[in-house]
């Protein structure tokens, strides 16, 4: 049985990095990843319903994600050759091409520092973790899904946005934010600051929820 590894990856903490082999040669993360975002995401296994339907949507969507600056990277703990034919067979079947590479993590030394192995759900697969890295190599989010549900594509775009709108303009999302709709201002910090929020023309719910419109995206 895999040991999981013993250090649980948070967020705010360092993406590790790691060589290993994939569809597109061989990838060093730090050198691959250049000064974008990177989503890295496992399934538990090639030749798999769910699975397939994932891999092909993202494939789909790559171009939303390139819009963002954001690469896609995809993980499980088969073979190279296994990805290669699955991969090929995918594009016969679904006519999509799989335009981003995938890791053959055989012997799980990628997975291991990941956290993506989870016993108590499988011994010999990785559940579908999914990290969303930024271009400081830092860790920003992390969705699991156990291995039986597909994930949604949509609210992963989602979150990308929201992070790097967030980021852009020190602002919070909302509930359900999408693209477009009002965001949060950070909560005050000082009496000063909550009278200020009082006089300015934001929506104003409360001294400590406070919404504007976000003019530049």
């Amino acid at each position: 049985m895999l040991e999981s590894h013993h250090h649980t990856l948070r967020i705010g903490d360092k993406a590790p990095d790691f060589t290993a082999q994939t569809t597109q040669g061989n990838i060093t993360l730090s050198d691959w990843q250049e000064d974008k975002w990177v989503i890295l995401f496992s399934h538990p296994a090639d030749f798999t319903p769910v699975c397939s339907t994932e891999l092909t949507e993202f494939a789909k969507r790559n171009d939303d994600f390139t819009s963002l600056h954001t690469k896609l990277i995809g993980l499980s703990i088969d073979s190279i050759h296994s990805h290669l034919a699955w991969v090929e067979n995918l594009k016969e079947i679904t006519g999509t091409k799989i335009p981003y590479p995938l890791i053959a993590d055989l012997n799980t030394s990628v997975a291991q520092k990941y956290g993506m192995i989870h016993p108590g759900e499988a011994s010999t697969a990785t559940v579908r973790a999914l990290f969303i890295i930024d271009p400081t190599k830092m860790i920003r989010a992390i969705i699991y899904y156990p291995l039986n549900i597909g994930r949604n594509v949509d609210e992963v775009l989602r979150l990308l946005e929201a992070l790097q709108v967030s980021d852009k303009h020190s602002v919070a999302c909302p509930v359900n934010w999408k693209k477009g709709e009002q965001v949060v201002l950070p909560p005050p910090k000082t009496e000063k600051e909550v009278q200020e929020r009082k006089e300015t023309m934001e929506e104003m719910l409360d001294f400590y929820i406070c919404k504007k419109d976000l003019l530049i995206q």
